[in-house]
C-alpha cells in the first residue's frame, strides 16, 4: 500500500483537497490518501502533501507550532526524497523567505527565493487575485505537468508570490498585473500557486500524475 499524506497543522482546505486526492486515487488501488499532522505518520508517508491558506507567517508558524512536524517534512522530503507536493502557501512556504507588511519570516529554504506581494498599476486588476487564470508557460516535460499546456487555467487565490532565485525552478508561469510562479519545484518536490483542488480538470491532471510521479 502506498501512502499519500496530505498535512494536517490546522492551515489548508483540506476537505477540498481530501476528495479531490480520494477521486484521483480511486483508479490506484494500492493507494490510501490520509489527512494527518502526525509527524511520525509524515516520515512513513511514501508522498506528501502540504497544502496552506491564508497569511505566510501564520501558516509557517502553525507549522512550528506542531511538536516534530518540521522534522518530519525535512526527514521525508529531503533526507528520503519523497515526493513532496506544496499548495498555495504550503508552496510559498518552501522559500527562504516570506516578506508581509513590512516584516519577514524564515521559510523552510527548499527553493531559495523570497516571497513578496503581486505588484500591478492597472486598477481594473483587484488583489488578492482571485478566480481562474490561464498558464503563459508550463514545463510539459515534467512528468506532474504531462498532459497540461500553456493557456490551461487554473484556479488562484493569493496576494504575494514567490520569487524563485534559479529561473529553473519555475514550472509554470501565468500573470495578474506581473509575471509570477504558477508553480516551482526540482527533483522530488513541486509546488502550485493555484489550488488544484479547485481547478477542475486541469488540476485533477496534476493531482493524479503527482500520485503516478516516482521521481
Amino acid at each position: 500500500m502506498t501512502c499519500c499524506v496530505i498535512v494536517d497543522y490546522g492551515s489548508g482546505n483540506l476537505h477540498s483537497a481530501e476528495k479531490s486526492f480520494q477521486r484521483m486515487a480511486a483508479d490506484r488501488p494500492f493507494t490510501e490518501i490520509r489527512v494527518t499532522g502526525d509527524p511520525e505518520a509524515v516520515i512513513r508517508a511514501d508522498m506528501i502533501v502540504l497544502p496552506g491558506v491564508g497569511a505566510f507567517a501564520a501558516c509557517r508558524q502553525a507549522l512550528a507550532d506542531r511538536k516534530g512536524l518540521v522534522e518530519a517534512l525535512f526527514e521525508a522530503a529531503r533526507d528520503r526524497a519523497v515526493p513532496f507536493f506544496g499548495i498555495c502557501v504550503g508552496m510559498q512556504m518552501m522559500a527562504t523567505v516570506g516578506t508581509e507588511r513590512g516584516a519577514t519570516c524564515a521559510g523552510l529554504d527548499w527553493i531559495p527565493g523570497e516571497v513578496i506581494p503581486l505588484a500591478t498599476n492597472d486598477v481594473t486588476l483587484r488583489l488578492p487575485h482571485m478566480g481562474w487564470n490561464a498558464f503563459d508557460s508550463c514545463a510539459t516535460e515534467h512528468p506532474v505537468f504531462a498532459g497540461v499546456a500553456p493557456g490551461d487555467h487554473a484556479y488562484f487565490v493569493h496576494s504575494y508570490h514567490l520569487r524563485p532565485r534559479d529561473p529553473s525552478h519555475v514550472l509554470a508561469q501565468a500573470t495578474h498585473g506581473e509575471t509570477f510562479a504558477a508553480a516551482v519545484g526540482f527533483d522530488n518536490i513541486v509546488g502550485t500557486q493555484f489550488h488544484p483542488e479547485k481547478s477542475q480538470a486541469t488540476g485533477l491532471r496534476i493531482i493524479g500524475n503527482f500520485l503516478g510521479w516516482r521521481p
